[in-house]
Parts: C-alpha cells; sequence; structure tokens
C-alpha cells in the first residue's frame, strides 16, 4: 500500500509538472510571437508582406531590409538610415549610465558609512525623486538646459537622464551598502585609509552584482526612452527611438514594413543583448540589495 502510495504521488507530481510546463511554453510562445513576425518579415521582400502571409517564412530570404534601415531609409529629410542616430544613442547612453552608476555608488557609500546630519532627508528627496513623472520635469528641465547652452544636444540627453538617474542608483547602492559592516570601515580608518581609498578598495571590489543592476536598470530605460529624446534633441541628436519614429511617420507613398521591422529590430537589440549577457546576475543583485534597507 506504502509502495502504491509512493507510486501515486510521483505520477500527480510529474502530470503537475508536465501542465505547468505546458502552460508556460503556451505563453511563451504567444509573449514571442511579435517577435518571430518581426523577425521572419524583416527578411522578406516587400512584395510578400503585400501578398499576405505574414506568419509564413520568406519564400526569397532578404538582407535588403536591414541595409536599408541601416544606410539608406528615408529619415527626416536625408535618407541616411538609423546609423548616425543609433550612435547618438550609444553615446548618450554608455556616459549617462557610466556616471550615474559612480555617483550612486558614492552616494550609497556616504549615506550608509559617512552618515551626516541630515542624511535621511537627504535620502528621502533622492528616493522622492524615483517618483516625479517624466512630464512634471520637462518644463524646467528645458529651462535649466537652456541656462547650461546644451539643449538640444546629446551632452544635454546625458544631463537629463543623468539627473533623472541618480535616485534609483542611489537606492540601488545605498540598499546594498547597509548590508556591510561598519567595522570594515572603521578598521580601515585605523590604518589610515582615507574616504575615496576605502571606496576604492573595499566597497567598488564588492560591489558587482548591485553594479549590474544599476547598468542594466539605467541601460534599458535611458535606450528605450522616448519623451526626453523628442523633447530635448534636435535633428542631429536625436536618439534611435525618435528616429525609429521617424522611420515610420516620414515613409511615403508604399510603406515599407520589412524595412520598419528591421529598424524596430536594431532599437530593441541592445537591451536584449545586456539582458543576454548580464541577465542572470539582474535578480541576484537585487536579491543582495534587498535583505537590509
Amino acid at each position: 500500500m506504502s509502495s502504491n502510495a509512493s507510486t501515486q504521488v510521483v505520477s500527480t507530481g510529474r502530470g503537475a509538472r508536465f501542465v505547468i510546463y505546458t502552460i508556460l511554453l503556451i505563453f511563451c510562445l504567444y509573449y514571442l510571437l511579435p517577435l518571430y513576425v518581426m523577425v521572419v518579415n524583416s527578411l522578406k521582400p516587400l512584395r510578400e508582406i503585400q501578398a499576405g502571409g505574414m506568419m509564413n517564412l520568406p519564400d526569397a530570404w532578404t538582407l535588403e531590409p536591414w541595409k536599408s534601415a541601416w544606410s539608406t531609409a528615408q529619415i527626416g529629410v536625408q535618407a541616411t538610415g538609423l546609423k548616425p542616430y543609433f550612435m547618438n544613442s550609444i553615446q548618450m547612453v554608455v556616459p549617462a549610465v557610466a556616471i550615474s552608476t559612480v555617483l550612486g555608488a558614492l552616494n550609497g557609500y556616504v549615506l550608509t558609512k559617512w552618515q551626516f546630519r541630515g542624511h535621511k532627508i537627504i535620502f528621502g528627496l533622492l528616493l522622492f525623486a524615483c517618483f516625479i513623472p517624466f512630464q512634471i520635469v520637462l518644463i524646467p528641465m528645458a529651462r535649466i538646459l537652456g541656462i547650461m547652452g546644451i539643449a538640444g544636444s546629446v551632452p544635454g540627453l546625458i544631463f537629463v537622464h543623468l539627473v533623472y538617474g541618480i535616485g534609483f542608483s542611489t537606492l540601488y547602492f545605498r540598499n546594498y551598502y547597509a548590508q556591510f559592516p561598519d567595522e570594515l570601515v572603521r578598521a580601515a580608518q585605523i590604518d589610515g585609509a582615507g574616504f575615496f581609498t576605502i571606496f576604492r578598495r573595499i566597497m567598488l571590489p564588492s560591489s558587482g552584482p548591485i553594479a549590474v543592476v544599476c547598468i542594466i536598470w539605467q541601460f534599458t530605460n535611458i535606450w528605450n526612452d522616448f519623451l526626453f529624446g523628442a523633447s530635448f534633441s534636435d535633428f542631429n541628436s536625436q536618439p534611435m527611438t525618435v528616429a525609429l519614429n521617424n522611420l515610420v511617420q516620414s515613409s511615403t507613398g508604399v510603406k515599407e514594413y520589412n524595412v520598419h521591422f528591421a529598424g524596430a529590430i536594431m532599437a530593441a537589440l541592445p537591451t536584449l543583448l545586456v539582458y543576454i549577457v548580464a541577465g542572470r546576475y539582474f535578480v541576484r543583485g537585487l536579491m543582495a540589495g534587498s535583505v537590509k534597507g
């Protein structure tokens, strides 16, 4: 009887797992269906898409839509493709992510290991900044960029995303550094280590997991941003997302859906690659910074 009961439990467990995996597979296929449609149709000649059957594999495989989206598609006045705007996004994202991550690490370090009078108020204000809607800061930020003389430029976009991202990066590093024993800092001070020496030799080498979280979060938000890019850039400094919108809107006559699909995939590839390379560290870093706060 014990053997039968044991067999029944094993059988039920396998059946439950089969049902769960089947449901997950269905949801996964449903979620990936738009990506499949984009990839397949970006490799088709336009005539195949116009003939219908967007779910079908291409009869004639071609990379011409990708070449057109990258270098010859009509965006605005000139047929430059997405290449210059892709470079604008790279020039904007890399400094903004790097600077906001370093400043967030310094802020978290100060707010946990070098606390001063009013540090809780400062942290509360930085935390409050995380919840301010984008739309509220548009007019004040435009005024500040004009005063600084960097309106409509890539440095201006870097500044905007840096200001808006410091609150998040500070939150991540502050919660992460709160777990570090204060005795380590005191021992280093006794040995003669200063502020930056402790930060560089003790805190930073142990900050890998939370730094990955901050980088992924900042990179994704900044790269995918449309509102700030549309509001604070001119034609020569537009990021990839704004150029992709212009690519679709500026098409005249026949809509080149294959080129649009190729451009959309190009815009999504950097964030996808970041998650593929460092995604496994994302949850690990979040959990490491959520024990104590």
